[in-house]
């Protein structure tokens, strides 16, 4: 059998074990196919299972692996997510900025860099990232009434006033956008 189709199969039974909760199996599918590694997918996948198993620092050295192979925004993701969870929030910060640089509509990143940003005191910074995932995102709806909440809490209420009057324009019975109106009304 040819380098190809064993890294495609071993790839593919590695997800399915993932996917089933065999970690286990997917573990020694995911390493077969990195032997014979034309992508970062294996190394993300031992790295799901390395989370999975609350094995952060592991984790960690295999994001940065596949990140290696290939700087996908899904490994720069989840670079930041361990970082966030080992409480270190700038470098957390830094590597969804990264991930959100490479795909402005990943949700994941973009959620966690908001987070970060209040925890490190520096939410204008997430600004461009939510205007630019507005602008270019199935979840523009969920995604403006996070920046209108930003925009809010930096005292911009002018500003927040339009979106959310843009997201009540187009779904009147959004209870979120409702909420941070009648909450900047009062």
């Amino acid at each position: 059998m040819d380098n190809q189709l064993d890294y495609e199969i071993n790839k593919e039974l590695g997800e399915c074990y993932l996917f089933m909760g065999d970690f286990d199996k997917a573990e020694e599918y995911y390493r077969k196919a990195a032997n014979n590694a034309q992508s970062a997918a294996p190394y993300m996948g031992l790295a799901t299972v390395a989370v999975q198993r609350s094995e952060l620092d592991k984790a960690l050295v295999l994001y940065q692996k596949a990140a290696a192979v290939e700087e996908t925004d899904k490994a720069l993701c989840g670079i930041g997510l361990v970082y966030m969870e080992q409480g270190k929030h700038e470098e957390a910060f830094t590597h969804f900025a990264r991930a959100l640089d490479k795909s402005a509509s990943n949700m994941v990143a973009l959620n966690c860099l908001v987070r970060e940003s209040y925890q490190l005191g520096c939410v204008e910074k997430v600004l461009p990232y939510l205007e630019a995932a507005a602008s270019g995102s199935e979840e523009s709806e969920a995604v403006r009434v996070t920046l209108a909440g930003c925009l809010i809490y930096l005292g911009r209420n002018g500003e927040a006033r339009q979106h959310l009057e843009t997201v009540l324009g187009a779904n009147p019975t959004n209870s979120n956008a409702k909420e941070l109106f009648d909450t900047m009304a009062a």
